[in-house]
């Protein structure tokens, strides 16, 4: 039977009681055997020992041969790119990556190039026209490109000789359809908002916007497309002469007044604008498809018509 072995923690203890050598066999130090030589090692060591004996350093052929190992695994484990590219191409777009029209993103519509000599021009017809011929201006301009997307042209409609003269942004979808302004929810709001203080439309208030056709998606107006229209509403308000102008909506007001300050701070005091050397009373108002949505704000939508009232 094979002596026991001392282990180092009892060698301790027969040392504390004075015992420094022990009856049991020392045990014997592990060696590790070498690992045995994997095929790819072994050429190595067979070039090691050419390399001796002819007393050149040995060059190991073991780097290359992982490398070519790899490569030769590669395409089991991945495409090439020439065939990823393709099965790329092949893959349909789906639905959601393809580009909306522009008509249904709401973007920008291009505006259409106006040289300087046409703008001059047409600069020119506007200040001369009558109320016949500048409608008839209006229904066919193409000075920007909101034109390539009108159903209607949106003049204007009222009175001849009209009081008031009531301004709002743009045509909105069912204006467009119909080519006149203010209609369906809104249009009946704001009929109901002039009957309170005893004006009528057809009587005595003429409707227009600052912008005639219709921006795609109901977007604000670009400068450029303002700066297009804008010429027709100052003739219209040159042609009417109406005692007071109620602009309707942020954006009309800034447009009009030539301002960026918010509708807070512009309603509640009268402005003016001048037309042909007149100063015309300006009162700024919320616009009714907002008053719809905040009918909150009615109240003081109702001030506003009394001060234009009183202005």
């Amino acid at each position: 039977m094979a002596a026991p072995r001392v282990n180092p923690l009892q060698r301790l203890w027969l040392r504390e009681i004075g015992i420094e050598k022990t009856w049991l066999r020392e045990p014997k130090p592990q060696v590790a055997e070498p690992a045995p030589l994997v095929p790819a090692q072994e050429p190595a060591r067979v070039a090691a020992r050419e390399a001796a004996a002819v007393g050149r350093p040995a060059q190991s052929p073991a780097a290359p041969a992982a490398p070519a190992r790899s490569a030769a695994a590669a395409p089991s484990r991945a495409p090439t790119a020439e065939a990823g590219a393709a099965a790329a191409a092949a893959r349909p777009t789906p639905p959601a990556a393809r580009p909306a029209p522009a008509a249904a993103r709401g973007a920008a519509t291009p505006v259409a190039q106006e040289s300087a000599e046409d703008r001059q021009a047409r600069l020119r017809r506007i200040e001369a026209a009558d109320v016949e011929t500048l409608h008839g201006m209006v229904s066919g301009c193409t000075a920007c490109g909101l034109c390539q997307g009108r159903r209607h042209a949106v003049f204007g409609m009222g009175a001849a000789n009209p009081r008031w003269m009531v301004v709002g942004e743009a045509p909105g979808e069912q204006e467009d359809r119909q080519g006149l302004p203010f209609v369906g929810r809104s249009g009946q709001l704001l009929d109901a908002m002039l009957a309170s203080v005893g004006m009528s439309r057809e009587r005595d208030v003429f409707i227009a916007n600052v912008i005639k056709c219709r921006p795609p998606g109901n977007r604000n107006p670009t400068p450029e497309e303002v700066a297009a229209c804008a010429p027709y509403l100052m003739r219209q308000i040159a042609l009417f002469k109406p005692e007071r102008i109620l602009v309707l909506g942020r954006f009309a007001a800034q447009t009009l007044l030539g301002t960026d300050a918010t509708i807070g701070n512009l309603r509640g005091r009268v402005h003016h604008v001048e037309s042909e050397g007149r100063q015309i009373p300006v009162v700024v108002s919320y616009h009714p498809a907002y008053l719809l949505r905040s009918p909150i704000e009615k109240a003081r939508s109702w001030q506003d018509l009394r001060l234009a009232a009183r202005g």
